[in-house]
């Protein structure tokens, strides 16, 4: 018993917003059992509302995009725009930097073995490991105003507004901007989605779009749908090729079916307004992706992912099925083996070795897209699930595969699911109108715990109350980031010359989250270079002969950066 109540106090402390957003749900079905009328005026107010601004279709859509931009700008007082931390940021800045230099890869560098980064290739070039679509908005972000965060700002806008149009194909309209409200609520505010370097939005762009023209296409058959269609399929695969992949086949089963079908176009209407529209953008992807991978990889087939997990350090798996640890490489650095050989490993190699670890390996999928997608709230309407997909099989079908394909995986975050976003927001709203029929008051509490979650959580941040941890996400936690990094940027930036920052980490590094050898796509040109103490640093002091050599040492409180003496 006392193992159990230790257990419920630690949720409440580590989680508190979660706790105060469930105690909301569980009054407010409450109260609206005892007073099924409660606020119905204002609620009927804000429906006709919804109604007059809904009936402008493409005004509801930029108005969400828009919502999503001013309603961030408007707590940037509270959240601030934050440092990059995790080893994946990191990554994707310095495919912005080189985006914006006007390259799709760098040369490999003379002193690469020094500057050795997780997440990034070395060779054949010098680049990220992961598809472009994030990096390039990063990178108009660093073009158009001197910051890549205000990529990531972007992004999330059009997000919100992609998703808005979508549900406008599968739902009313009154409905489909009430889902496109939820979704900035919930994902354009307080997630990392917005308030990293991370990525989620291009993906889910991408999968709005594919799955904003099959209801439409499937109503009117026509050319314009099918090159939507083919664009987000593009997007998708410049981002999360595998999931986003999944999620087409499921389209493209839906589609099969109905055009084979008895209600499905005649064939040749079939060929000229969807099959050669498509076709002629998805190839147009392919030559334009085909040739990125070649600039990178030295090939139109070979992924930056690929090349990291054969010629980079990497022992952990990428699927399921994958549950024995590849041979370990040989390490030049200790932080890269405490990555790949030891955490990665440690995180992933034991659950797959037993039914029990698959087990949980699957909870934690479920549980974390609950946290970050749906929360208290948002998981109410979903008693109607199966209600909703006997209703639309397309949904099921397109969900399902989507599903199967994301519970392959051996990791997961939740922009990995970032493709379906826009369904399962589809299938809260659809839960909300059953809700609706059946609980009038219950259907209204519902957004309006949302609205009160965003006034509860900038009270706490205010409060200086305890956030939950970074994992597992929810949509309304945002860290600084490496702020100590940072600031040794910073001091060594303001220096007279350039600096060379050759970095010590003691014993226990944790390398997952606190990564300082991050560096700008041109190293040469770079006011300060993080490198990696080997044990003979004499080629690098030398290449790098006209630099102030300085010794960080990251994992002192505060780091401690002092002149470099080379070992006599």
């Amino acid at each position: 018993m006392s193992e159990l109540f230790g257990l419920i106090f630690a949720q409440v402390v580590l989680y508190p917003l979660i706790i105060i957003e469930l105690l909301l749900v569980l009054l407010a079905i409450r109260y609206a059992k005892v007073n099924p009328g409660f606020g119905k005026a204002w609620f009927d107010r804000m429906d006709v509302w919804l109604g007059r601004v809904a009936a402008h279709r493409g005004a509801s859509v930029m108005m969400v995009g828009l919502l999503a931009l001013a309603g961030r700008a408007a707590i940037a007082p509270f959240t601030p725009i934050r440092e990059p931390q995790v080893t994946d940021e990191f990554s994707y800045l310095l495919a912005a930097d080189t985006y914006a230099s006007g390259r799709l890869a760098n040369p490999p560098h003379p002193m690469w073995k020094h500057f050795e980064s997780i997440h990034i290739i070395q060779h054949p070039t010098y680049m990220s490991m992961y598809q472009p679509a994030q990096g390039l908005f990063l990178a108009a972000g660093q073009r158009m105003a001197g910051h890549p965060w205000v990529g990531v700002y972007l992004s999330v806008g059009l997000m919100c507004a992609a998703i808005c149009w979508m549900m406008q194909g599968w739902l009313p309209p009154r409905w489909a901007l009430l889902g496109g409200l939820l979704v900035v609520m919930r994902i354009g505010l307080f997630s990392y989605w917005m308030n990293s370097y991370w990525g989620g939005a291009p993906a889910a762009i991408g999968g709005a779009l594919v799955l904003g023209a099959l209801p439409r296409m499937m109503r009117a058959l026509r050319a314009r749908y099918a090159i939507v269609m083919g664009i987000g399929a593009a997007i998708l695969a410049a981002s999360r090729p595998y999931e986003g992949g999944a999620m087409c086949l499921g389209v493209a089963g839906v589609v099969v079916a109905w055009m084979w079908g008895k209600h499905g176009p005649p064939l040749g209407s079939a060929l000229t307004r969807f099959f050669a529209p498509l076709t002629a953008v998805l190839l147009l992807a392919a030559l334009g992706l085909g040739y990125y991978l070649w600039r990178v990889t030295g090939s139109p087939f070979h992924l930056p992912e690929a090349v990291q997990l054969s010629s980079m350090p990497a022992a952990a798996p990428v699927f399921l099925w994958q549950s024995a640890p590849r041979p370990e490489p040989v390490f030049r650095h200790k932080s890269m083996r405490d990555y790949y050989a030891v955490w990665e490993v440690a995180e992933v190699i034991p659950e797959l070795q037993s039914v029990p670890g698959l087990i949980w390996n699957a909870m934690k999928k479920i549980i974390t897209s609950w946290l970050f997608f749906l929360g208290p709230a948002l998981a109410v309407p979903l008693v109607f699930l199966p209600r909703i997909l006997k209703g639309d099989r397309r949904l099921l079908i397109i969900g399902l595969v989507t599903i199967v394909a994301i519970g392959l995986d051996a990791w997961f975050y939740p922009h990995y699911a970032a493709p379906i976003t826009s369904l399962i927001f589809v299938i809260v709203v659809q839960g909300l109108r059953h809700l609706h029929v059946w609980r009038p008051a219950a259907a209204r509490f519902v957004p309006a715990i949302c609205a009160v979650m965003i006034v509860v959580r900038l009270a706490a941040q205010s409060l200086g109350l305890l956030l939950p941890l970074v994992y597992p996400m929810t949509w309304y936690y945002t860290t600084e980031g490496n702020v100590a990094r940072a600031r040794v940027l910073k001091q060594l930036a303001a220096l007279d010359g350039n600096q060379l920052a050759i970095l010590r980490y003691g014993e226990n590094h944790n390398a997952p989250m606190n990564e300082w050898v991050y560096n700008r796509a041109d190293i040469d040109g770079a006011k300060v270079v993080f490198a990696r103490e080997m044990d003979d640093n004499r080629e690098l002091l030398t290449y790098f002969h006209d630099r102030r050599a300085w010794l960080v040492e990251a994992d002192e409180t505060p780091p401690k950066v002092s002149p470099y003496q080379a070992p006599r």
